[in-house]
């Protein structure tokens, strides 16, 4: 079994100075202001199962002022008139002062969601402050086509920022998501109103500050804490939103899309569940292969939406690998995230930590062989065991339903056609994996699965010039790359009568 660290918040400070809370507010129009109805609720630290601090609770109302600060922003403001090079500019110093606080900002997104502290500074907001300049350089580089238009007629097009954007995010990487909806929005010109998760509100607004800091002119990026019933819907339905990107489980993604569709038909990104497979031939080295495979589901205590939940290996090498497999889930250690020493922090709040558990009993139910993991760990907190499930079934929950967390599902396979046709039999379709050294098995398999990202021979490779996303019921649209930017941008076309002119 898994070792497992203390995870008092008194031991913590052996490691690291917590910072104090000081944003708990809603930021609307440039300011930092109490909810209208006054309400609070707790956030909760995942280590101790103790409030952390209360922070504003939004509604519909607030969602009202704040959808009327990004509007006027959009509508009568600078930041849609800017030059995309000065925009780039106000971009850019954001992500300066986001480097300047990186560990205030690693240290809220442990205490709040559970999440590595060593991996949050050089990983998570990092990566924030490289999405903005990526997005930052592509400012001014928006633009339209000339048309070759029949007859007497000149042509061309615009593309022109969306409006107002509604951002819903969630609460896995609070940090990292939060950047990958706001910074191709703001290199569009749009203004924008963000919901972050309730279980993981510190960092959205700790962001919002950062932001203004930057000179990010007021109402042009509000943050509104809430739940998804009340303020996720009001962002949802409001008839003044005219996008919403949402990133969550398949569920909430109908009902936002609803919501868009019978209030004033606005578009939706929607990136959503996954069960994603990832599929491990007989030619495949086993040390790498089992170092991805491992990594691919335990990861981020395994909430992560392209997780490889799934992990279809070829008969030939199926026990060495699952020994392997084995082997470094009783390595791994699980405990208190600011410890360096530690691989896996506790699951990010009761709701989830009690839904995976419930998921490992499924597991055991169905007939799967529990091969190591499978308990709660310490006395407090949300911590559980890696997990690793062996002889799974495809009619199994555990192999149908996402279960974003610590849980492996291991199965053999025969024939590539064979792990192709298991791989698809899902109604997801956000990512999958394939390990081999052929070359026409990587290409063959990697053109069969119905998913939006393919990663051959690695696992979670993601970078912030290539598109992720999802088909089936993972959903659509696109995360990162130029894809994203364009999905805040509106085309208009413009013809003009060229009178007796020498050519068309």
């Amino acid at each position: 079994m898994a070792s497992h660290c203390n995870g008092s918040s008194d031991h913590s400070e052996s490691f690291v100075k917590i910072p104090p809370i000081k944003f708990t507010k809603l930021f609307i129009n440039g300011k930092f202001v109490d909810s209208i109805s006054g309400k609070t609720f707790e956030t909760v630290d995942p280590r101790t199962e103790e409030v952390i601090t209360r922070v504003s609770e939004g509604n519909g109302e607030d969602i009202d002022l704040a959808v009327k600060a990004a509007r006027h922003a959009f509508d009568h403001g600078t930041w849609p008139r800017l030059s995309g090079s000065e925009r780039g500019r106000i971009m850019m110093k954001f992500a300066d002062l986001i480097e300047e606080n990186i560990e205030e900002l690693a240290a809220l997104d442990t205490v709040n969601a559970g999440k590595l502290f060593a991996f949050g500074k050089v990983l998570d907001v990092p990566s924030a402050a490289r999405t903005l300049r990526y997005y930052a350089g592509a400012a001014d580089k928006i633009h339209g086509t000339v048309l070759k238009l029949a007859k007497g007629l000149q042509g061309y097009t615009l593309r022109e920022p969306i409006g107002v954007v509604g951002h819903i995010i969630p609460w896995n990487f609070p940090t990292i998501m939060f950047f990958m909806k706001v910074a191709p929005a703001l290199a569009a010109g749009c203004t924008m109103v963000v919901k972050p998760a309730e279980q993981t509100p510190l960092s959205a607004l700790y962001y919002a500050h950062l932001a203004k800091l930057a000179g990010i002119p007021d109402g042009v990026l509000n943050v509104v804490n809430g739940f998804g019933e009340t303020t996720g819907a009001a962002i949802s339905s409001h008839m003044d939103i005219d996008k919403v990107s949402f990133t969550g489980s398949t569920e909430v993604g109908r009902k936002i899309m609803t919501a868009a569709a019978t209030s004033n038909l606005k578009p939706v990104s929607l990136e959503l569940g996954g069960k994603s497979p990832l599929l491990i031939f007989d030619d495949a080295d086993i040390d790498e292969a089992a170092d991805i495979a491992f990594r691919g589901i335990f990861f981020n205590k395994g909430e992560i939406c392209v997780a490889s939940s799934r992990v279809y290996v070829q008969e030939g090498i199926y026990e060495k690998l699952v020994k392997k497999l084995v082997e470094k889930a009783n390595a791994w250690v699980v405990g208190d995230p600011f410890d360096p020493r530690v691989h896996q922090g506790p699951q990010t709040d009761k709701k989830q930590f009690e839904k995976i558990l419930s998921y490992i009993e499924h597991g055991k139910r169905e007939g799967a062989t529990l091969l190591t993991g499978g308990k709660h760990l310490g006395q407090k907190g949300y911590y559980i065991e890696p997990t690793i499930f062996a002889d799974v079934k495809e009619d199994m929950i555990i192999a149908k339903e996402e279960i974003f967390g610590p849980v492996m599902s291991l199965m053999k396979f025969k024939t590539m056609e064979e792990a192709i046709k298991r791989a698809n039999n899902t109604t997801y379709g956000l990512a999958a994996g394939v390990i081999t050294k052929n070359l026409n098995v990587a290409n063959t398999v990697s053109r069969s699965i119905r998913a939006g990202v393919i990663w051959i021979n690695c696992y979670t490779a993601f970078d912030f010039d290539c598109p992720y996303g999802g088909y089936k019921m993972s959903g659509f649209g696109r995360d990162f790359g130029l894809d994203a930017l364009n999905q805040y941008l509106q085309i208009k076309s413009v013809v003009t009568p060229i009178h007796d002119s020498p050519w068309h």
